[in-house]
């Protein structure tokens, strides 16, 4: 699979929400709606995308699969059960602290 070059963009209006587009005219070709609902993209970074890449919430073959297919690829914030369990576990003992 060929590796396509992608821009990453952040939603003003939700925290933690993300666009992933192709790098050569990806925004201009997104439906006006979408734009609409995610506001004025801001530019995080570029970098090339393959199905095997890292990523660090995603899954790289989900994402690449989509920006094939729809030429898009919307990031979603945590939930909160997500956020939550990228916590440290608390001690087993407490009795330490003091």
């Amino acid at each position: 699979m060929e590796p396509i070059q992608v821009s990453a963009f952040r939603s003003p209006k939700k925290e933690e929400l993300y666009l992933f587009v192709p790098t050569d005219g990806g925004l201009e070709k997104l439906p006006k709606e979408l734009l609409t609902m995610f506001g004025e993209p801001t530019h995080v970074l570029d970098f090339e995308l393959t199905p095997d890449r890292k990523m660090a919430r995603e899954d790289a073959k989900e994402v690449y699969d989509a920006i094939q297919a729809k030429g898009f690829y919307m990031q979603m914030p945590p939930t909160e059960v997500e956020k939550l369990s990228n916590y440290a576990p608390s001690p087993e003992k407490l009795d330490n602290i003091y």
